[in-house]
């Protein structure tokens, strides 16, 4: 599988962190920058990861800011993105098995090395139920469209 990630200057670290994980557990990372903890701004980044997200480049992305949040909203800009903030596994393995969240959104400020890998780590293994949540998951489409 093929993962974009980005972040801005607050997630930099928890980036690095977070490519040798996913490259250690045999995934194909593009890591879309920043390439220092200079400031940078965050909707750059996250325009980088969901352009090639709802472009079908990557089958996911991971973006880091400081709450996850900016970069949650700056990536559902772009259609078929379905991006937010995760900070637990219970919220991971859901935004996958229920929302199909294709782009996971992460703080760098609040979670913890040991706690952002467990969320990472549940949020690439869960896979999406289908079901009652695709047609859900349709509506989302359909509401883009409009």
């Amino acid at each position: 599988m093929k993962i974009a990630i980005a972040s801005d200057h607050r997630g930099y670290h928890l980036k690095e962190r977070v490519i040798s994980l996913l490259k250690s557990k045999g995934y194909h990372v593009l890591d879309e920058g920043p390439s220092s903890d200079a400031s940078v701004d965050y909707p750059d980044f996250a325009a980088l990861v969901a352009r090639k997200v709802s472009g079908n480049e990557v089958e996911r992305g991971i973006l880091i800011c400081g709450t996850g949040i900016g970069m949650a909203i700056s990536a559902n800009k772009f259609p078929g993105v379905r991006a937010a903030a995760c900070a637990d596994e219970v919220t991971a393995e859901l935004s996958r098995r229920h929302n199909d969240l294709n782009i996971l959104c992460l703080s760098g400020d609040l979670l913890s090395a040991s706690s952002t890998e467990r969320v990472v780590v549940k949020w690439m293994e869960t896979e999406f139920e289908g079901g009652r949540h695709q047609r859900r998951v349709e509506k989302i489409r359909q509401l883009e469209q409009r």
